[in-house]
């Protein structure tokens, strides 16, 4: 099993005619996610790559191709609008790479949200894959296996690391979601290990965090009272000076809260294993998977 995405995802790309958006189009496409339509305003009737039809609009796309699942690579100026307009059509499922989008725009979009069916990823993140399912964004699909294994990150890069070193020891991945490092995002870790805990197939759990935020001592409060799966975690930004931006937006340190120590120290609090070298997570989750077995 897997968890948003898998193999019956019908996939709409908005801003598939721009440069981005087709590059990643037809890679999602080579790795089998079925990529039924896409949408760039103005450009309706015409056919990417002769193959995928291109509409004014995600409606018209749910509407005649059955998409349920949107992929937006749509510039920062206009991508709050296309997060809106795939919640509007109700689709399942959006995941947005786009990143610089305005804070005050992301506002706009949750407050937008509120209420609606639609879960969203993102944005400024690599997506989302169900290895041998469904690809959806930026990430190298030939590093993934099928496996036991979901992971949830906030570090695209650090994501792949995890992924590959998960791959070379033989061991599957279920789904790996990348939530975007941006001070508003649609999915948390609590969102996303709430899916993994209904997911039969889903062993155990990686999440990679970072500095900033409350969103892994959210994680923490979750996984110590409702998660009955183990948990390998790693924190990045330990050596970070405080009261300054490493990376992401999200990844500040204000008023002494957010630090690498706080957050490692919740999650142990919670019994999630934590590696505190980013070199060897796959080595502490195949200690920990083969001891739980």
């Amino acid at each position: 099993m897997s968890i948003l995405v898998d193999k019956q995802s019908r996939v709409v790309f908005q801003g598939i005619t721009g440069s981005e958006g087709s590059f990643h189009a037809r890679q999602c496409m080579e790795y089998g996610t079925a990529v039924v339509a896409g949408v760039t305003p103005g450009k309706g009737g015409m056919q990417f790559d002769d193959t995928v039809p291109v509409y004014n609009r995600v409606a018209d796309a749910k509407e005649k191709q059955g998409a349920n699942v949107s992929c937006i690579f749509v510039p920062p100026a206009f991508a709050a609008d296309a997060i809106m307009e795939a919640v509007d059509a109700e689709l399942d499922l959006v995941v947005c790479i786009t990143e610089g989008i305005p804070v005050l725009d992301m506002v706009r979009v949750k407050r937008f949200m509120a209420g609606k069916k639609t879960v969203l990823i993102g944005p400024n993140c690599p997506g989302i894959i169900s290895p041998g399912k469904c690809k959806l964004g930026i990430m190298p699909g030939g590093i993934h296996r099928e496996g036991p294994i979901g992971l949830i990150s906030r570090s695209g890069t650090l994501t792949y690391e995890a992924v590959n070193q998960l791959t070379r020891l033989g061991i599957g991945q279920s789904t790996c979601v990348g939530i975007g490092g941006d001070q508003i995002v649609g999915t948390s870790f609590v969102d996303l290990l709430q899916h993994f805990r209904q997911d039969d197939q889903t062993e155990a759990v990686v999440i990679i965090g970072e500095i900033g935020g409350s969103a892994e001592e959210e994680a923490a409060a979750y996984i110590k009272t409702s998660f009955n799966k183990p948990v390998i975690g790693f924190i990045a930004g330990q050596t970070a000076p405080p009261g300054r931006r490493m990376g992401h937006a999200g990844a500040i340190i204000a008023g002494g809260k957010g630090t690498a120590a706080e957050k490692t120290a919740a999650w142990r609090d919670a019994g999630i294993h934590v590696q505190p070298n980013p070199a060897k997570i796959g080595e502490m989750v195949a200690h920990v998977v083969n001891n739980n077995r």
